[in-house]
């Protein structure tokens, strides 16, 4: 391998605003994420169902009376 070529690849700390601390390796000396798999709803089993199917029906309805025309 020749040298002098390669990135720093060193061990560094991610931050997650929730508090929760990964060590990992990475070129990056440290960052701060906003969302981990700690407190991300999809993970956390709190996630969120949109009504999409009443929204798709206001919007058919909307504009109902444009294809009649």
């Amino acid at each position: 391998m020749k040298s002098d070529i390669h990135p720093n690849y060193q061990p560094i700390t991610i931050s997650c605003t929730c508090g929760e601390v990964i060590q990992t390796r990475s070129t990056r000396p440290s960052f701060h994420i906003e969302i981990c798999s700690k407190c991300h709803p999809l993970f956390t089993g709190q996630q969120k169902l949109m009504d999409t199917a009443g929204r798709i029906e206001k919007f058919r309805k909307k504009y109902a009376k444009k294809e009649k025309a």
